[in-house]
């Protein structure tokens, strides 16, 4: 079996990443349409580099995306920054062929992510950032439940432009 389900949606479930997918994260991590939006066209990623972080984050909170129907991959997510101590972490999403996005997986994958954050890492708070030009996230995160809580103006270039970078939130709310 290539993939384990850790947390299973309608449509997508999350499973621990696969050493095998690490030619299709390279090539996703070197398509501007992918890491303009996260924030890493800088990077220069090859398949060895990717096998490497991969069995790095192998045992964190980084998750493949894979759709229910075909079993196959389109993303990535992860709980980073988790401080259990505050009861804090950051998310971060990326689907990655553009006919994957706009289908309601992203908000569903969050939606997942916050149930995991707040009910299994008994997390309160748990942000992300997304840079203003992107508003099919934003969309998408205000949908998950995320709100905007702040932004740094021209904080982010990208595409030979300055764009702010936004951050939103989402509390856990008690269950009383």
């Amino acid at each position: 079996m290539r993939y384990f389900k850790k947390m299973t949606g309608e449509h997508v479930y999350l499973s621990p990443m696969n050493m095998e997918d690490a030619e299709t994260y390279v090539k996703w991590m070197n398509d501007s349409d992918v890491t303009d939006k996260i924030g890493s066209s800088f990077r220069i990623t090859t398949v060895d580099g990717e096998k490497k972080w991969i069995e790095k984050n192998a045992d964190s909170y980084q998750f493949a995306i894979v759709r229910k129907s075909d079993d196959t991959l389109i993303g990535n997510c992860s709980i980073d920054c988790v401080d259990s101590i505050s009861q804090i972490a950051e998310v971060g999403i990326f689907i990655g062929d553009s006919s994957d996005r706009g289908n309601g997986y992203g908000t569903e994958v969050l939606k997942m992510l916050l149930d995991y954050g707040f009910y299994t890492l008994n997390l309160h708070n748990i942000m992300l950032r997304v840079f203003g030009f992107n508003s099919q996230a934003i969309r998408c995160y205000e949908k998950a439940g995320f709100k905007e809580f702040g932004r740094r103006r021209e904080a982010y270039f990208a595409m030979g432009k300055r764009h702010d970078v936004i951050y939103m939130e989402a509390v856990r709310e008690s269950k009383d």
